[in-house]
This record gives structure tokens, C-alpha cells and sequence, in this order.
């Protein structure tokens, strides 16, 4: 039997690519805020802004939102949650059957990225994986204002994102 160097072993291992989701769709993207979001004292989710250079929120420029859950949490709830914030917000669009495509359950560690394309366009990583687009006049604003707007459930989590 013929003993495998470790060069030929390296061969056959493919290479991970060094570009993610955030690299390639927003170029110089760097971390302007972390958060975490508790309900009740129970972590729900860590939530991370980029920003090109890590620089202040500007609305009308691209961004990128990541949360890393901490819980199970179902499909519904994630759906139902993202709706009745944006209502509450005075944000209601009709997009339930476009999350209903996006978000799947997530389980502690799974990762949702979002990074806006403009101000009509957000585009879904879950894990690493494209998971969908949603497109809708002013989607970046209607759906970043949950985590990011001066009317989000939880101030002091916005301006810790927002690096304030």
C-alpha cells in the first residue's frame, strides 16, 4: 500500500475560496456596530452592521445587517416578527410570500446576512448560502428601520449597531 504524502493529501482537498457573501457583494465592508438583542433576558440573536470602511450609517449608500441566532426559532415566527415590526413601524409592504421563500427556521449559530443593492433591493445569505432577493420600492429602508431606525423596539440596540 503507497503512503500518502502530505503534498498529495493537500491536492486533493479543495481549496476554500476566500471570498463571502459580504467580500464580493459589498467591497471594503467593515464592522460599525454589534448588538445583541434579548427578549425577557434571553438572547435572541447577535446582530452585526458593516458599513463601507466602517463608517457612519448613510441611508443612501449600500450596508450589510448579519444576525447570528441564539435560538430555535420556526419559519412563522421569523416571518410573522419581520411583518408586525414593519406595520408597527408604518412600514407594511406585501412581502409575506417572499420571506416565506427567504427565512427557513434557524437553530443557535445559523447566520441570516443582508445586504442591501441599492435603495429597492436586499439580498439574503443564510449561512454563507444565497438564499433570496427581495425587490420593493424602498425595501432597504422599510426593512433596515427594524433594527436601525430612530423607531426600532430597542433604542439602546440601534445605536450600539449604529456605533453611537
Amino acid at each position: 500500500m503507497r503512503k500518502l504524502t502530505l503534498a498529495a493529501f493537500l491536492s486533493l482537498v479543495p481549496i476554500a475560496s476566500s471570498a463571502t457573501p459580504l467580500s464580493s457583494a459589498l467591497p471594503g465592508a467593515e464592522i460599525r456596530g454589534q448588538a445583541s438583542l434579548r427578549y425577557l433576558g434571553v438572547k435572541i440573536y447577535d446582530a452585526k452592521l458593516f458599513t463601507k470602511g466602517g463608517s457612519a450609517l448613510d441611508w443612501s449608500q449600500d450596508f450589510a445587517l448579519e444576525l447570528t441566532y441564539k435560538r430555535n426559532l420556526s419559519q412563522y415566527d421569523l416571518v410573522e416578527a419581520t411583518l408586525r415590526e414593519m406595520s408597527r413601524m408604518g412600514n407594511a409592504m406585501p412581502i409575506r410570500t417572499q420571506l416565506e421563500t427567504c427565512y427557513q427556521a434557524v437553530a443557535p449559530g445559523d447566520r441570516y446576512l443582508a445586504i442591501s443593492s441599492g435603495p429597492d433591493q436586499l439580498r439574503f445569505w443564510r449561512n454563507d448560502r444565497a438564499a433570496c432577493t427581495l425587490s420593493q420600492k424602498g425595501i432597504k429602508t422599510k426593512f433596515m428601520e427594524i433594527f436601525l431606525g430612530d423607531n426600532s423596539r430597542s433604542r439602546r440596540f440601534s445605536r450600539a449597531l449604529l456605533g453611537q
